[in-house]
């Protein structure tokens, strides 16, 4: 049930767009495109700010429509809040005159959007001279930080987010992850691991410092990365997860990836409202047999510490209330509770837990949502309404969250050990086997799958960090704590759909390197990325322009289904994933190989090569093997 606050009304949504000028000429033209793009799909109501920064950060001056006028800030230098006032002028103690004077900085899109669009068609190459073997100094951290301090002078605690455009690292002042000289390298796991990654920890703790800033005042941050290097986003990470804030990240400012999932973010409801709330407070009441371990998502801890909150901590814990700076109909969030009494009160046959989140709606109205559950309870040992209730789906999504929020802060291999122990007890709980015959070993359906997931999430990118870098990690991360269960199960299981002259319809495949067969087409879809890879005959005949022959008009559409079906699912997700066209033997193949189940490995794990595959990972098999063995065996 969703109430509408009488006398609760809000400002109309505020965004502060912060933009890169160091990027190449060719990056600078299309951003400006897509920044104008931007402009026009926002709400005339809606409030609107412009930063720009290279080595220095300025701020415009949207209600002088004489000229371009804007406020220049040092890109190395540190200003709190005090000073940022004076520097823009906004000078006195009343509080109202301040906030007052600070919107000539962020005014009505509908009022300002000739000045607007004058400022971006004029914004050029951060003119500050880059010597040769040097990178150009961007103030990422400090541009952020007048953003988010403007918001506060002028609209504090209320809905608002700041979408930072940035094309590279953060090369000067507060937050910079790397020097300007191309000799140091940006940070690798490798470098971090040996406590070689010089900036890391202080840029660390000043994004997340900005980021406790933001999430306490309602503001959202966003960011929006293209460039083929590392730009810092695992140190910005807190900026995102605190916050709501949207990360997309892209190879270029040319991509359909960057270009379709800006535009996503301003998509209106039928109503012509802008599909995001912000500014959201969710609140979580139990019994008070049941107690709240804590929740993960894009959130912050309210610290509301009271007699539902559970003294074992998960994710953010401590409280029964939480902070979402920007909410929408896809946010979702795993809450984990503890049963304070692990036997119900006599003829208690449910329990009831309730919601409430109240957030500001784009048309500036306040809401509250009210979301009442009522779960089965059952006792210890009745294994049968367990088993009934158990949902693997969701089960798997909630482990991988708490996996990802535990790699945080332990070692992978710690974490995957972990996992490794809660799944031999659940085998050893719930299966049926007889002891000393691995044979007889069953799961019912309910519980068959979840083995599955975990051998799929242990060797995902989520928890190996091999061959990716600390901020693919960060990005990876991020999503998978935020996306529904349908789209995290992509995340840690990929979808195959094979195509082939046997079947008019697309048909689901195991995702095995036996499915690599030599006459079909296979589309995989991991969420980040849709991939359609021919297999050799299809490659052979379409080179030879079958496909252009009417005589074989079954061959051309054979092409055409798995593209028009990943174009439809490119349509459909956000942020919008890669989509790649491959064939055997071609580089993006390993995409596919990747995430396989290398079945037909030789025995005792030895590394065999089955056509072009080489791996050195256990398949499925024996994996479970192993695991049966240690379920045995355990007291």
């Amino acid at each position: 049930m969703e109430y509408i606050l009488p006398n609760a009304q809000g400002v109309p949504p505020v965004f502060v767009f912060v933009v890169d000028t160091c990027c190449a000429p060719d990056e600078l033209a299309e951003l400006k495109s897509s920044l104008q793009q931007a402009i026009n799909l926002l709400p005339g109501e809606a409030l609107v700010g412009f930063i720009s920064f290279g080595k220095n950060a300025y701020v415009y001056n949207l209600g002088w429509e004489e000229c371009t006028r804007c406020y220049a800030f040092r890109g190395d230098k540190v200003y709190d809040l005090q000073q940022i006032k004076d520097q823009l002028g906004l000078l006195g103690h009343d509080p109202r005159g301040v906030q007052a004077g600070a919107r000539k900085f962020l005014m009505p899109a509908s009022e300002c959007e000739f000045i607007l669009t004058s400022i971006v068609e004029e914004l050029s190459k951060d003119p500050w001279p880059v010597p040769a073997g040097s990178r150009p100094q961007r103030c990422v951290g400090n541009s952020l930080q007048i953003a988010l301090c403007l918001l506060e002078i002028a609209y504090p605690r209320q809905g608002c987010r700041v979408m930072l455009f940035v094309g590279g690292a953060a090369s000067f002042g507060p937050g910079m992850i790397v020097n300007d000289k191309l000799v140091d390298s940006i940070r690798t796991y490798h470098d971090i691991k040996n406590d070689n990654a010089k900036y890391m920890k202080n840029a660390i703790q000043f994004y997340e410092g900005i980021a406790d800033r933001a999430a306490n005042h309602g503001h959202a941050v966003d960011i929006l990365s293209c460039s083929i290097d590392q730009v810092g986003l695992m140190e910005m990470k807190s900026l995102s997860e605190k916050t709501g804030g949207y990360l997309i990240t892209s190879d270029s400012f040319k991509t359909d990836t960057f270009k379709q999932s800006l535009q996503k973010i301003f998509s209106r409801e039928q109503t012509g409202a802008l599909k995001m709330g912000f500014n959201a407070q969710i609140m979580m009441l139990t019994p008070p047999d049941i107690k709240i371990n804590g929740a993960i998502g894009s959130l912050i801890s309210l610290k509301k510490k009271n007699n539902f909150v559970s003294e074992t901590e998960i994710g953010h814990g401590q409280t029964n209330q939480w902070s979402m700076p920007s909410i929408d109909s896809q946010s979702t969030i795993a809450f984990y509770i503890d049963l304070a009494n692990q036997e119900p009160a006599a003829k208690r046959t449910h329990a009831s837990v309730q919601f409430q989140t109240k957030y500001q709606h784009s048309s500036g109205r306040v809401r509250l949502r009210v979301t009442s559950l009522k779960y089965p309870l059952a006792e210890s040992g009745n294994l049968p309404k367990f088993i009934a209730a158990f949902d693997q789906e969701a089960a798997a999504v909630a482990m991988a969250r708490w996996a990802v929020a535990r790699s945080e802060k332990e070692e992978s291999i710690d974490v995957i050990r972990w996992l490794d122990r809660t799944l031999i007890r659940l085998v050893k709980k719930f299966a049926d086997y007889q002891h000393d015959l691995p044979h007889t070993f069953k799961l019912c359906k309910e519980f068959s799958l979840y083995p599955q997931f975990m051998f799929h999430m242990r060797r995902s990118q989520f928890l190996q960090t091999f061959n990716v870098s600390p901020d693919e990690s960060a990005f990876y991360r991020t999503l998978i704590v935020r996306e529904n269960v349908t789209n995290s199960l992509l995340m840690i299981q990929p979808a195959l759909l094979q195509y082939s002259f046997d079947s008019p319809h697309p048909q689901p495949v195991l995702l095995d390197i036996a499915s690599l067969k030599n006459n079909v087409i296979l589309l995989l879809d991991t969420f980040f990325t849709v991939l359609i890879w021919h297999s050799d005959m299809i490659t052979k005949w379409n080179k030879m322009g079958y496909a252009e022959n009417p005589e074989y008009e079954n061959f051309k559409v054979l092409l055409e289904m798995p593209v028009e079906d990943a174009q439809q699912i490119v349509k459909e997700r956000f942020p919008v994933p890669r989509l790649i066209q491959t064939e055997v033997g071609k580089g993006p193949e390993r995409l596919l190989k990747a995430k396989v189940n290398p079945s037909n490995t030789g025995k005792n794990n030895t590394t065999e090569e089955v056509g072009y595959y080489l791996t050195e990972d256990v398949s499925l098999k024996v994996f479970m093997d192993h695991l049966i063995q240690y379920a045995e065996s355990l007291k």
